[in-house]
């Protein structure tokens, strides 16, 4: 998967959890939580939607990586990358 694949992805997991997110409108460096005033819950139904697309499971103990949109394609691309892929 692509950096903006990534991107699209975490675009579209945060427009799940925030219905009225304009994509456009986005600072893709700009703390999530701050940014579009979600809570607890709401991130975590954002974790939940990133594992259902792309079926990597997050670890609690790296929350704190999904900072930003920016924050969460290299996080993903990391995880991405150490996947052992078949044959």
């Amino acid at each position: 998967m692509t950096h903006d694949q990534l991107r699209d992805t975490v675009l579209r997991a945060l427009g799940s959890v925030v219905p009225e997110l304009r994509p456009a409108e986005i600072d893709t460096g700009a703390i999530l939580r701050d940014q579009l005033d979600i809570d607890s819950m709401d991130f975590i139904n954002f974790v939940i939607e990133l594992d259902k697309s792309l079926g990597v499971a997050i670890p609690e103990a790296d929350y704190g990586e999904l900072s930003s949109v920016d924050a969460c394609v290299a996080y993903l691309e990391r995880m991405m990358a150490g996947r052992v892929r078949p044959g």
